[in-house]
């Protein structure tokens, strides 16, 4: 029975623990913000065009097959009256 004992942690160890946890995140958060590469201004220029052209073709993309898809289902739809 004397094995079973349990210490309990007071509270203030408790905050002084979790104070610590805390200061810890923030310095491993600032020692790893040092090792991130950031993309040059022209890679970040570049990188951007390329999505705005993909999104711009993807739109048209959707554009026409509405298009084709309405017609389509108008002609059904006439045939029918």
């Amino acid at each position: 029975m004397a094995d079973n004992k349990e210490t309990k942690v007071g509270f203030f160890t408790k905050v002084k623990n979790r104070l610590a946890s805390i200061v810890k995140y923030f310095r491993d958060t600032v020692s790893e913000m040092k090792k991130v590469v950031w993309p040059s201004r022209k890679q970040v220029l570049n990188n951007t065009l390329v999505v705005a052209v993909v999104v711009i073709l993807a739109a048209l993309v959707i554009f026409l097959l509405d298009t084709v898809f309405g017609f389509a289902l108008d002609m059904i739809l006439s045939l029918g009256a």
